[in-house]
């Protein structure tokens, strides 16, 4: 937890020192104490937006996604956390597994957010989406007869591909989609035959992926949207980068682009749950949808609101309504797979 922020130290330091079996969280009608895995300067902006809005003081702890689940899991009943917000469907499906989020139904989160993108019994909801998209070095020429996640196990593309390890959550996740898809037997053939397209063992994070793209390292690499969008917003050597770079947006011929979440959910022991819910209705208002997409170049997630405008430089496609639960729920399939296919 060495990336953790204390916010507000009052409520914080109760939870510290409430191990007594009689002792429990004290609400405080003024207050919502946040424990998310996001780092955004724009967030801070969100947080002050909310308060000047509503009264409610933002109080926050923010670390890996993985430490809070265990935190919150550790502190139990006596939890401070009101509400978790992090990043990918698998990362929220770790959160529902572990017990620690709570079903929310509130209309206003039901009117705004698309059904596939807020979990069947509301125990999260997703705020802003990002793609999993295809890249291509230009220089070499556009691939022709990749369309399509399933392409990028033919053999034509032998020695072409970069990507991260199957480690990678953004990895996973998409492997769940597919075998969500297309069955366990279909997704284990595809990851059997992109290992066999490897230029070079997994490694590194998106970013490295699409450098390597561009210098011509490899030809085609598979990145989130919002690491493209960053060089596109970008000037001198990085928008060079982004313009060595084709972007394609596969399955728009079937089920569209595999979509994942940032997203949030309230927890079972919240002290303070009418604030949360609050602050969930309040993150699908045009203006926190603003500062909580833009701040990591991702898409609304309410019908109707655009990408900021580097998000938009990379084209319009059809998104996949797989439902992001159902991302979760394949995960550990998804693992077991990638260790039989040799994808390290």
């Amino acid at each position: 937890m060495k990336r953790m922020i204390l916010g507000l130290a009052g409520v914080f330091a109760l939870a510290a020192c409430s191990g007594a079996e009689d002792a429990a969280p004290v609400a405080d009608a003024g207050e919502v104490n946040i424990y998310s895995s996001r780092h955004y300067d724009t967030d801070l902006a969100l947080y002050e937006d909310f308060t000047e809005q509503t009264g409610i003081k933002v109080n926050r702890i923010e670390a890996d996604a993985d430490a809070l689940i265990e935190r919150i899991q550790s502190e139990g009943e006596f939890s401070p956390a009101d509400l978790l917000i992090t990043v990918d469907a698998g990362r929220l499906w770790r959160a529902e597994e572990a017990g620690i989020l709570s079903p929310v139904d509130s209309e206003v989160l039901n009117e705004r957010l698309p059904a596939h993108l807020r979990h069947p019994d509301g125990l999260w909801f997703g705020l802003s989406t990002r793609a999993r998209v295809i890249i291509y070095n230009k220089e070499q020429g556009t691939p022709e007869g990749l369309a399509n996640y399933a392409d990028l196990a033919d053999p034509a593309w032998r020695g072409d591909i970069c990507i991260r390890s199957s480690s990678n959550i953004y990895n996973i996740s998409m492997l769940s989609a597919i075998i969500a898809h297309r069955g366990a037997e279909a997704a284990e053939n595809w990851a059997k035959g992109v290992v066999a397209n490897f230029a070079r063992d997994p490694q590194g994070n998106d970013t490295a992926q699409i450098e390597a793209v561009a210098a011509g390292e490899c030809r085609i690499a598979v990145v989130n949207t919002y690491y493209l969008a960053r060089y596109a917003g970008g000037e001198g050597a990085d928008r060079a980068i982004f313009d060595a770079i084709g972007v394609i947006f596969p399955d728009q011929d079937g089920v569209g682009t595999h979509v994942n979440i940032s997203g949030a959910g309230v927890t079972v022991n919240a002290p303070n749950r009418a604030n949360a819910i609050a602050f969930l209705e309040y993150l699908t208002s045009e203006s926190a949808q603003r500062y909580f997409a833009d701040g990591n170049n991702e898409y609304p997630a309410v019908n109707g609101l655009k990408a900021n405008s580097a998000v938009e430089q990379l084209g319009t496609f059809k998104a996949d309504t797989l439902n992001a639960a159902e991302i979760g729920r394949n995960q550990r399939q998804a693992v077991e797979i990638f260790d039989r296919a040799g994808w390290n």
